[in-house]
């Protein structure tokens, strides 16, 4: 178009759009509407036409869906350069797409230059190339066909002659499936176009033709269901020169406000039509046909003096509607970015910091992270408090109901004098048996082998359940670290069971052996019998009337060297020793070379850090863009 077609442009409204501009190219979209402009029409409503004499250049054209993405058109008004222009897009995974991935070599001069794993840029200088890059692009996001994609093509043209304007194009509205579409093509173009105009961030712009009844046009009517009341919609009169001779006044009528009112109110232009462009019709020659069709139509003369006709003040009045409305939404959308960057740095604190890429960063994250087990392993030694009940009162109440099991067993030996009369040997009357003494107790010390190893199991399963929960806390997002260290807790386990197991059955095969300190008899004989005894009166005792008060005095010996040794055994081996070990292995997991595999994360909370990373990334920036924005 002409350059002074927009010397209108003032320079202020330029950092207005580009604010807007520099928030979407970082994907704030993604997390907030942005203030915008939404283009929607019915097909063959003259959009893409309107679109071409806005930017200046040929946009795709034909039959059917044309605009087969939303097509963002970032216009800027650049004095004194040449006219270029850059093409983005989000690629798909081209190991999927047949017709592979779109290269410079396809795209003649064009440069291409991937900016990250699934961003594609493309710079060139020849507008005759954007119609066939657009196109390329959307066989690239929708299939080579006739489907359509949400995923958003972004064309940016810098330009002497162009408006200061940013707008985004939406496939037109169909009605009916043609060869190649699904079913409900309809109804995927309308959910489309929704998701946009829906947003009260956005001014939509509708384009429908003079020559139809514009109560029934279908982008008018979604229009009109999201903004009843037409406070940000806009209505395009396109194609005035086809309409029926005597209804000139009913047009009047409707780009006067008069029948469907809106508050943005109407504009009518009249582009290249087919003709004209089978012509070749430059579209600089083109905005001066249609400034002449106006100053020479009968009835339509008086919109351009009140300029509600013609591209230029269509441009003029969209770029005023667009900074009008970043101005106003502004302050609300700082304030929104505030308060979700401050979510978004919770939630990630919450959800912890992944594993690096790099090997090296792998490893000394896998360092810190079994540092940390070990030391909350060393926390949970020392008694400290790791839940609701710690592990030692657990074991506490276990040692306790051993010792209870232990007293029960205390009792009196009151038929040792009948035991004694029938296992009576050779010996005359009145020496004593010590062979049945070493008898009676051993057989009553055997019957607490059971209940030590029922000690040393209820043990085991405190100590594996705690090490566990642990493990949960320390490795939760790390399944496969996880469940390794886990197998480590229970093969050490099963290791020091058996290791118990022969322990506590040598201290039974020990208690067989009768003995005590001759002191620590008597002082206990004479607390059962409460008389005072010592070792010279010790033959006097050897007497079977005497074996029922000795019994219980050894007894009482037995438990209380077991009632100690027991728990001090099987804390050994079940919690000191295994936490020994434990912490040595899982030190070991640092010469694997899967070191990656180890740090592999459930997928779930891996994408949930992704994305608030990705979020964390994008709300800095744009809140860096708007400081920056109001700072200068």
């Amino acid at each position: 178009m002409n350059g002074e077609v927009h010397t209108h442009l003032e320079k202020s409204i330029r950092p207005y759009i580009d604010l807007i501009d520099t928030l979407r190219s970082v994907g704030i979209q993604k997390d907030l509407a942005l203030p915008t402009i939404a283009v929607i029409g019915d097909q063959s409503s003259g959009k893409s036409s309107v679109l071409e004499a806005l930017s200046g250049v040929a946009l795709p054209r034909g039959s059917g869906i044309v605009t087969r993405c939303p097509l963002e058109l970032r216009l800027k008004k650049v004095p004194g350069v040449k006219w270029k222009a850059i093409l983005t897009y989000n690629k798909k995974d081209t190991s999927v797409n047949s017709s592979g991935p779109i290269k410079a070599s396809k795209l003649g001069s064009g440069k291409a230059a991937q900016l990250s794993h699934n961003e594609e840029k493309f710079e060139f200088a020849d507008p005759s190339l954007v119609e066939k890059h657009v196109a390329e692009a959307q066989d690239e996001l929708a299939g080579r066909g006739v489907g359509i994609s949400d995923e958003l093509i972004t064309l940016e043209i810098m330009s002497p002659d162009v408006c200061d304007l940013t707008l985004i194009d939406l496939p037109g509205i169909a009605r009916v499936p043609v060869e190649g579409q699904p079913e409900d093509i309809g109804k995927q173009i309308k959910r489309l176009i929704m998701k946009y105009i829906k947003k009260c961030e956005t001014v939509n712009l509708v384009v429908v033709p003079c020559n139809t009844d514009i109560a029934t046009t279908e982008a008018l009517q979604m229009a009109q269901e999201v903004d009843p009341e037409g406070i940000r919609t806009i209505a395009i009169l396109t194609k005035p020169d086809l309409i029926d001779k005597g209804t000139e006044k009913n047009i009047l009528k409707i780009v006067n406000n008069e029948v469907i009112p809106l508050r943005k109110g109407y504009i009518m232009v009249k582009c290249r039509g087919q003709q004209q462009i089978n012509d070749e019709i430059p579209l600089e020659e083109a905005a001066q046909m249609e400034r002449d069709f106006f100053q020479n139509h009968d009835y339509f003369r008086c919109l351009l003096e009140e300029n509600k006709a013609t591209i230029k003040c269509l441009a003029v009045k969209l770029t005023q509607d667009l900074v009008e409305h970043i101005k106003k939404s502004l302050p609300q959308l700082n304030e929104q970015i505030k308060k979700q960057l401050w979510t978004v740095k919770r939630e990630l604190k919450v959800c912890e910091d992944g594993p690096p890429d790099d090997l090296e960063g792998a490893k000394e994250f896998l360092i810190k992270t079994l540092n940390r087990f070990n030391e909350q392993i060393k926390s949970l030694l020392s008694g400290e408090q790791m839940a609701e009940k710690t592990m030692f009162a657990q074991l506490r109440a276990e040692f306790k109901k051993w010792n209870d099991r232990l007293n029960s067993t205390k009792t009196s030996f009151n038929n040792a004098k009948e035991l004694s009369e029938k296992n009576r040997g050779r010996e005359l009357l009145g020496f004593s048996n010590y062979r049945l003494f070493e008898k009676i107790l051993q057989d009553h010390v055997a019957k607490l082998k059971d209940p030590a190893i029922d000690l040393l199991n209820a043990i085991k399963d405190i100590v594996i359940k705690q090490f566990t929960d642990v493990v949960s806390e320390c490795f939760r997002n790390y399944h496969v670290l996880q469940n390794t260290v886990k197998d480590k807790i229970n093969n050490i386990q099963l290791t020091q069971l058996e290791k118990a197991e022969e322990r506590i059955s040598e201290q039974f095969e020990m208690e067989n052996r009768i003995y005590t300190q001759d002191p620590i008899f008597l002082k206990i004989l004479s607390e059962i019998t409460s008389k005072s005894f010592s070792e010279k009166e010790l033959p006097v005792l050897d007497k079977q009337c005497s074996y029922r008060q000795m019994l219980e005095a050894y007894y009482e010996i037995v438990v209380q060297r077991m009632a100690d040794q027991l728990p001090l055994m099987v804390t050994f081996y079940m919690l000191q020793e295994t936490a020994q070990l434990l912490s040595t292995n899982v030190m070991k997991l640092l010469e694997k070379p899967d070191v990656h595999e180890l740090l592999s994360e459930n997928s779930d909370v891996s994408r949930r850090r992704k994305d608030l990373r990705a979020r964390l990334k994008r709300m800095t920036a744009a809140e860096a863009a708007i400081s920056n924005f109001f700072n200068d």
